[in-house]
Parts: C-alpha cells; structure tokens; sequence
C-alpha cells in the first residue's frame, strides 16, 4: 500500500474522530465541507453522460439542510421535498429547456449526496444536550473514567454511536480488502470487478464483531441481538454504498470520482460506505433500541 495512501487515510482518520468527538457546529462544518466537495465530484460524473443537472441550486439547498439539522433535526426531513420543489422550479426556468435526466439527476444529487449524508448530523446530535465549549461542542472531561466503568453513560448518546458506526464501517472496509486481496477467489459483482464474495463476506462479519463487542463492552440492552443486527446493517450498507458509486463511476466512464485525496481517489471514493449507514443506525438507536430497555 502506498505511503501516500497510508498517510492520507491517517489524517482523514484524525480530522474524523476530532470532529465527531467535538459534536456540535464542528461536526457540522466538516461535513458541511465533505458534502460540498462530494456534490461536487457526482456533478462531474453527471456531466460526463450530457446531462445538465442544477448543480449549484442543489449544492446550496443541501448546505441549508446541513444548518437546519444542526438547529432542529425534526425539521430536516421537511426540507426534502421544500429544496426538491425549488430545484425543480429552478430548471423550469433556464433558457435550454431541462430533461428528465436534468431534473432526475438533480433530485438524486440532493438525496444522495446531500439529505442522507445529513444523517450524520442527527446522529451525532441524537439525544445529546451536552456542551462544554463554544459552537455547541463538547469534550469528555474524564476519558479515564468512562473507559474504566465500561458504560455509555458519561458521553453523549449521540457521540457514542457515531463512533461506534465509524468504527464497525472501518472495520469492515479494512477487512475486506486485505481479506479479498489474500484470499478473495469469486467475483462479488460486474459492477466493480475487484470485489470478491469473500471480501464482502468478511467485511460484513468483521462490523459484526466489532458492534457485537462495542455492545458487549458498553452494556447495552440485549446486546447479543442489538450488537448482531446493528453490525449486519452497517456492513451491508456500507458494501451497497460502495457497490453504488462504483455504479456511478462505471456509467461515466471513469476510475474515480475524483483525485483529492493522494492514493485514495476523490471524496466519493473514500464516503461511498457512510452513505447509506447512517440513516439506518439513526432511526436503529431513535426507534428500535427504546424497545428493548
């Protein structure tokens, strides 16, 4: 593996885990800065097939969405169809006249690379009140203390299953491509020939172990069943979402989304696997898990 891959990842890493650590209006303007570059890049393949989605409407709007998660995430979901109206309304007024590929694209842009992403944003606010710095943020005053009495309870609800998506997704994109390179023999999908059954099945299995031994570790309810189905969901949607924009990719003809980031490709490359993961999680810790305490 290159060192230039290594060294990127590392810091993408750091800048990951402070951010979601912080919370608040931290957490927000890195994924404010994430999105904008992500839009960015699935424009760019839009464009490679002709088409011409409103790509600055749509990049504005999910902005929006972002503050207003931040502000009131009960409010979020009614954003969708307000910027997927104006973005239609929009087209309807350009002097070449929009196709439903232009507006198709457009709606897809904003759903997929702007309200799921935002996901995050309610996540890592979910059920946290706490702020001990400036910007709505928040930092552990005794990180000693809440690993030594193995519980959740001396941290945001919200910051505890963010990292803990972050860290079964990591675990599971590790494992699947030294697994898949070692050992993969059988083709996983046309899509993205590289992948190989055995990679995806280890990925999945190794963000099983990993949210098995989280819920383990902190005690949840049921952890047995909580730790099992949270690690499956997140290990097969983060293999759909990577198995999407290799989609994406594939159609427009192209490697990789884009070449931000050194040995890693563009932004897309590297979040294809949060995309979908943290809607699921969400409404899994919001509506599922009450249930069981």
């Amino acid at each position: 593996m290159p060192w230039s891959r290594i060294l990127s990842g590392i810091i993408a890493i750091a800048v990951a885990l402070s951010a979601t650590v912080l919370g608040g209006w931290y957490f927000t303007i890195v994924f404010a800065a994430i999105i904008f570059l992500g839009q960015k890049e699935y424009f760019n393949l839009v464009r490679a097939k002709g088409i011409a989605p409103a790509a600055k409407t749509t990049m504005v709007v999910s902005q929006i969405l972002l503050v207003i998660c931040t502000l009131d995430g009960n409010l979020a979901d009614a954003v969708m169809p307000v910027a997927g109206t104006f973005i239609c309304f929009y087209l309807l007024f350009q002097p070449k006249m929009a196709t439903i590929a232009d507006i198709s694209a457009s709606i897809l842009g904003l759903f997929y690379t702007g309200y799921l992403p935002s996901y995050w944003v309610r996540l890592r606010a979910f059920n946290t009140t706490a702020s001990n710095i400036p910007l709505g943020g928040y930092w552990p005053p005794n990180w000693t203390d809440f690993l030594a009495n193995r519980h959740s309870a001396s941290l945001p609800d919200g910051l505890t299953a963010t990292l803990l998506t972050f860290f079964c997704i990591w675990a599971a994109d590790i494992g699947a491509y030294f697994f898949g390179k070692f050992f993969g023999k059988t083709p996983l999908s046309d899509i993205s020939p590289k992948k190989t059954v055995e990679g995806a099945v280890f990925g999945v299995a190794a963000s099983i172990i990993v949210a098995f031994a989280i819920a383990y570790y902190f005690n949840w309810p049921e952890y047995v069943i909580t730790g099992l189905t949270l690690g499956l969901l997140i290990g097969v949607a983060g293999l759909l979402g990577d198995l999407t924009e290799s989609m994406l990719k594939r159609d427009a003809g192209v490697k990789d989304s884009g070449q931000l980031i050194p040995g890693h490709g563009g932004i897309l490359d590297r979040t294809d696997s949060y995309i979908f993961t943290a809607p699921l999680v969400y409404y899994f810790v919001s509506l599922l898990l009450p249930l069981l305490v």
